[in-house]
């Protein structure tokens, strides 16, 4: 018999929801049933687009909302959206930037950015969630890590830092929410054929960093939206405080 997720009702907020690897897990959740709450970075011009969008396609339980998390008023506006919805169920924080530079060459401005977009709003994020999951006892949140926050390699600090500090995030919360029925995890993809993947990594890199992966290739955006959509639903009722590589095997070489 097959098994089936089923999220109808539940309303879940995926943040870098319109691209990558959170346009897929928001595809997945969508097809599981779920109303969606997806941010993006992107001009408001090109959000009221995708939102028309979804509109003309009869879609009417996604909704696309502009957020900068480095700008505090834009967040300030963020959580005062979020206060005009009942419930949400379930949440991914998924957005993220990176900057590549060796330690002695890292612009602290660049850092900071890591900082505010890959650990700052998740923790704002989670803060917020959490005081609504535990009044409702109950809640889902999936933290998007990344094998960096594993291993590490030359260049790497500034990505590094923040995607183990997330990982912290997810062990400490998940500690703290447990008795509420809200589960905390983390999921670190490996290389992922994203659309910057794509239009980033030169052929040359690409096969050498293919090479090294025991799989001997690169992950799907679908195959890590797979995972989220498992932990936030209601097939996973005591896997909490947990950190999954879905690498292929890499962080093991």
């Amino acid at each position: 018999m097959a098994i089936t997720i089923d999220l109808t009702g539940k309303t879940a907020l995926i943040t870098g929801g319109t691209m990558g690897i959170g346009a897929a897990i928001g595809h997945e959740l969508h097809r599981a049933g779920a109303n969606l709450i997806l941010t993006g970075v992107e001009e408001q011009e090109q959000i009221d687009r995708f939102n028309e969008e979804v509109l003309k396609r009869g879609i009417s339980n996604i909704q696309y909302v502009r957020v900068n998390f480095v700008d505090q008023d834009s967040i300030n506006s963020f959580f005062d959206f979020l206060d005009t919805k009942t419930k949400i169920d379930i949440c991914v924080n998924n957005a993220g930037t990176n900057r590549n530079n060796p330690i002695d060459k890292i612009n602290e401005s660049d850092y900071d950015l890591l900082l505010k977009v890959n650990l700052k709003a998740p923790f704002l994020i989670t803060r917020y969630l959490s005081k609504r999951m535990k009044e409702a006892n109950y809640g889902r949140i999936v933290n998007i890590a990344s094998i960096w926050g594993i291993k590490s390699r030359a260049g790497r600090a500034s990505y590094t830092i923040t995607k183990s500090g997330i990982i912290g995030l997810t062990k400490t919360s998940s500690i703290e929410l447990a008795p509420f029925n809200v589960l905390v995890n983390a999921v670190s993809p490996g290389f992922t054929m994203t659309e910057l993947t794509m239009k980033t990594l030169p052929e040359k890199e690409f096969n050498e960093l293919k090479a090294i992966v025991p799989a001997q290739r690169f992950a799907q955006p679908e195959e890590i939206a797979k995972l989220v959509l498992f932990l936030v639903s209601d097939l996973n009722t005591y896997i909490t405080g947990q950190n999954i590589a879905i690498d292929g095997g890499f962080t093991n070489v």
